[in-house]
C-alpha cells in the first residue's frame, strides 16, 4: 500500500469533528472532484450518485469477489457479501426464502416488547447512554430472535463485532484486517455450534433443515449465517442509534415522525444519517465511471453518504423531510447485494420511533454523540441521552 499524503481528502473523513459530521466533508468532496483516485486507500473515490448507483448495478464489471482479479480470499470471508453471480444468486435465493418462513406479526411484537421494557428503564434514569442501554440491545435482542439461537456473551460478542467492523476500514488502517478475519473466523465457529443443535424455528433452523440439498458449500452457510449475525447487529443497532441522534438534534423531529408515514419517515432516517456509508468493489472490466475510466483490478470506493445527500437527485438533501417520497436512497445498497435485512431493519426502526412519536416524546442529547473512527459503517460508541 502507499503511504498516504496529508493532503489526501478521504484522511479528514476520520478526524473528530468529521466522524461527528460527514456531510460537509463529502459535499466538498463532490464539489472538488466527484471521482478521484486516492493514494491513501489505492482506491477510486467516488461521491455522486448517479456514479455510486451505476457501480452497485453493474455486477458484472464491478466486484464483490476480489478473487475475480486474481487475489487469494481467506475462507472466513466468503459469504453472501462478498461473492458475486452465479455463486451469490444460490445463496442469495436460499436465504430469502429462508426470511420468508419468519413471522413478522410475531417480531413486530416482540420488538414492541423489547422497546417497551427498555423505555421503562431508561425513563427511571436521570440520563441513559443511548448505544449500549438501548440501541444495541434491542438490534442483538432481535437478530438473536430472527436466527433462533441463544444470546451471545455481550462481554465476547461485542468486541468480536466491533474487530470486524473495525476491518471494514483496513485499506486506511492495515493493522485491523487480520484481527478482523479472525474475529469472522470466530464468528463462524459459533455458527458451526448452531447447526449442531438448532431450534424448529429462525434461520438458522431452516438453514439446518434445507442446507444440505441446498448446493452451497458448508463453510459459505456458516459465514453466511455469521454474516447476518454481525449484520443484523451492527447496522440495525447503528441505523438506531444514528436516528437517535438526529432526533434529538432536529427540533420536533419525534412529532414530525408522527404525522407521517412510518415506512415513508423510517427511509429518509436511513437516507439522512445511514449506517453504511461506504462500500468497495473491484473492477473486473474496464468500464468508465463519470467520464473517468475504470481499469480492471483497480479498486472502486463509493461513499454512499455523500450519494445519498447529492442535490442532483435529492431536492435540499441535507433536510430531514419525513414526506419524501420517492426517496431511492443507497442507504441499503442496490442491485446484487442489496441488503438482505432491509424488511427487517425498517420494521426495527418502525416499531422504536412509532412508540416514542406516539407520546410525542423529546430526546435530548445530554452530551454530544462521541463517534468510532469507522469510516465504513457509521455510528456512535457513546450517546448520552434524556427522553421526556
Amino acid at each position: 500500500m502507499s503511504e498516504a499524503p496529508s493532503t489526501d481528502r478521504i484522511l479528514a473523513l476520520a478526524e473528530p469533528e468529521t466522524l461527528r459530521d460527514p456531510y460537509p466533508a463529502y459535499a466538498r468532496m463532490r464539489e472538488a472532484e466527484a471521482v478521484y483516485w486516492s493514494e491513501a486507500i489505492d482506491s477510486w473515490v467516488l461521491t455522486r450518485y448517479e456514479d455510486c448507483a451505476a457501480v452497485l448495478r453493474n455486477s458484472r464489471a464491478f466486484a464483490s469477489d476480489w478473487r475475480r482479479t486474481g487475489e487469494q480470499i481467506p475462507t472466513p470471508l466468503l459469504s453472501i457479501q462478498s461473492l458475486d453471480p452465479p455463486e451469490h444468486t444460490l445463496i442469495r435465493h436460499f436465504m430469502v426464502s429462508a426470511v420468508r418462513t419468519l413471522d413478522y406479526s410475531a417480531l413486530q411484537k416482540m420488538i414492541t416488547d423489547l422497546v417497551r421494557d427498555r423505555l421503562a428503564a431508561v425513563r427511571r434514569q436521570d440520563s441513559f447512554d443511548a448505544v449500549t442501554e438501548f440501541a444495541a440491545p434491542i438490534a442483538l435482542d432481535t437478530i438473536v430472535a430472527v436466527l433462533g439461537i441463544a444470546r451471545p456473551d455481550p462481554e465476547w460478542f461485542l468486541p468480536t463485532s466491533q474487530a470486524i467492523v473495525d476491518g471494514m476500514d483496513a485499506g486506511l488502517w492495515p493493522e485491523t484486517h487480520e484481527p478482523a478475519v479472525a474475529a469472522r473466523a470466530r464468528l463462524a465457529e459459533l455458527a458451526e455450534s448452531w447447526l449442531a443443535d438448532p431450534a424448529d424455528a429462525g434461520l438458522v433452523g431452516y438453514v439446518a433443515a434445507h442446507g444440505a440439498d441446498s448446493g452451497i458449500e458448508r463453510p459459505v452457510l456458516l459465514n453466511t449465517l455469521r454474516a447476518v449475525l454481525h449484520a443484523g447487529f451492527e447496522s440495525a443497532g447503528r441505523l438506531l442509534a444514528n436516528a437517535l441522534a438526529t432526533m434529538a438534534a432536529v427540533p420536533d423531529a419525534l412529532c414530525r415522525f408522527a404525522a407521517a408515514e412510518t415506512p415513508t419517515a423510517v427511509e429518509e432516517l436511513v437516507r439522512y444519517n445511514a449506517p453504511v456509508q461506504a462500500d468497495g468493489r473491484a473492477c473486473v472490466e474496464e468500464t468508465s465511471i463519470g467520464g473517468t475510466v475504470i481499469r480492471r483490478g483497480e479498486a472502486v470506493t463509493m461513499l454512499l453518504g455523500a450519494a445519498n445527500r447529492d442535490p442532483a437527485r435529492f431536492p435540499d438533501p441535507d433536510a430531514l423531510d419525513f414526506g419524501r417520497d420517492p426517496n431511492p436512497h443507497l442507504g441499503f445498497g442496490r442491485g446484487a447485494h442489496s441488503c438482505l435485512g432491509q424488511s427487517l431493519a425498517t420494521l426495527q426502526a418502525g416499531v422504536v420511533f412509532e412508540i416514542l412519536a406516539a407520546e410525542c416524546s423529546q430526546i435530548s442529547a445530554v452530551t454530544a454523540p462521541v463517534y468510532r473512527r469507522n469510516l465504513t459503517l457509521r455510528g456512535p460508541s457513546r450517546f448520552e441521552a434524556r427522553i421526556t
